[in-house]
Order: C-alpha cells, then sequence, then structure tokens
C-alpha cells in the first residue's frame, strides 16, 4: 500500500530535503526512522526538494509498504526523530498517487525582520539597515502574473526540462516590524522563491523600478536578477493535493 506522511521540520541543520552525499538530510532523517520501527528498508517520495537552511511548516512525502499502519505510528515516529522534524499524520491513498507530481499547488511565505531582532536571526531576514518600500514591492508582484517562463529566477545547472511556473497569489504584508511575502504557483523552480524575494528587495529598496521587473523576467537570464535572499527567511507552508 501507499501512505503519504504529513510532517513539518525546522530546516536550520539540514542540507535541505533531499538526501545528497556527505551532508545531513530531512529525507535521511525520515527514511532511517520508518526503516527502523518498521523493520525494512523504506523510501520516501517528497512532494518538492527545499534548500539548505529553508523550513517547512507543512510538506509531505509518500512511502509503499506491504504492513498495515496502526494509529501509533505517527508517535512511534516523533520519539524516534530528532526535536526538529513533527510527524503530523500518516494515511493511506491509492497506489500510483504521487506526493511530487500529484500536487496542484505550493505556497512558500518569506519572512522579513525589518528591525535588529535578537529573537529571528535565525528564523528571517534581518533587514533593517535600509528600508523597504512595499508599495512598490506589492506593484512589482502583479508583474509576476503576467508571466510563466521564470528561467531568470532559476537555479543555474539543473535537471529541469522546463521552466514554465503559473503563480496564482504573490503579496506582501507588513505587521510591525515583520514584513511577510506570500507565493503560490502550481510550481517552483530551485531557488526560485528566495531569487525573486532578492530581486523585490532591490525594487523596496529603490535599486530597481517595479517595471524594470518585465526587462529582468524576459531576459531569461539569472543574471539579470537579485542575490538570493537567504536561506533561513523562508517557509513551504501548504502544498495542495485533489485526494478524491
Amino acid at each position: 500500500m501507499r501512505y503519504f506522511i504529513e510532517f513539518s521540520y525546522n530546516g536550520k541543520n539540514y542540507f535541505g530535503y533531499q538526501i545528497q552525499p556527505d551532508a545531513v538530510s530531512v529525507q535521511e532523517e525520515l527514511e532511517k526512522a520508518l526503516s527502523t520501527i518498521l523493520r525494512e528498508e523504506i523510501k520516501t517520495t517528497g512532494a518538492g526538494r527545499t534548500d539548505t537552511g529553508v523550513h517547512a511548516k507543512k510538506i509531505f512525502a509518500h512511502f509503499d509498504t506491504d504492513k498495515e499502519l496502526d494509529d501509533q505510528l505517527p508517535r512511534k515516529l516523533n520519539s524516534f526523530l530528532p526535536p526538529d522534524i513533527s510527524i503530523k499524520r500518516i494515511f493511506p491513498v491509492k497506489d500510483d498517487f504521487h506526493a511530487r507530481f500529484d500536487a496542484t499547488y505550493r505556497t512558500y511565505e518569506y519572512y522579513i525582520s525589518l528591525e535588529k531582532n535578537p529573537f529571528t536571526q535565525e528564523s528571517a531576514w534581518q533587514h533593517w539597515k535600509r528600508s523597504l518600500d512595499v508599495n512598490a514591492m506589492n506593484e512589482a508582484c502583479k508583474i509576476l502574473f503576467e508571466y510563466e517562463d521564470f528561467t531568470s529566477f532559476a537555479k543555474l545547472k539543473t535537471d529541469n526540462k522546463t521552466n514554465i511556473c503559473k503563480i496564482y497569489k504573490a503579496e506582501w504584508e507588513q505587521n510591525g516590524s515583520e514584513l511577510k511575502f506570500t507565493v503560490s504557483a502550481n510550481r517552483f523552480l530551485r531557488n526560485m522563491v528566495r531569487a525573486i524575494v532578492g530581486t523585490m528587495v532591490e525594487i523596496g529598496t529603490g535599486k530597481l523600478k517595479p517595471e524594470d521587473l518585465r526587462k529582468v523576467i524576459e531576459d531569461k537570464n539569472r543574471n539579470a536578477a537579485g542575490t538570493s535572499a537567504p536561506g533561513h527567511g523562508l517557509y513551504l507552508v501548504d502544498v495542495g493535493y485533489d485526494f478524491k
């Protein structure tokens, strides 16, 4: 049978979700715990690959096993896993349902601290030395909806077959000294959100104008966009599926 896992993690201590040589990953920790408890080799497929230091408030993965799983498995896994990975639930799905390819949308949030804050040093980008024009950044957000080819925001030398994405939502919200960017799309390229945020911050500081974003996108060149924002301010917050 195929099972889905809903879980969350703090990415500070990990080189992203996906297993890679000579680096600690969330997938490695998850598979080690599952394999130990179920006493068989378990391989998982995640909803996506997060970069080093990036967090996930809500993410899914699937795995296959012939064993019937009891209701206590999430509790057992949480007892075995490190404190920065938390299992929310495990449930059966159709045998061909896929955590990555059957996702209908993904939503990320990026947090910026507009004042020096010792309590968010590891959870938000500390951007307090220069002010940001949030209205200009939101003007630029509207331009994102005009395009689907986001090559300029894609990490170079990846195995992407296409750089086409459909963005459904993009907006900045300020709550006191906290600035939050929410972006939702059918899919994201590696490093895409961090590259968008870095470019938006250049617009917020006045280095670029909102309308300059069109040329950045149309150049289809990573060097045309801004420097990637730090990974520790980024959170995957939702992945959508049609479980019917």
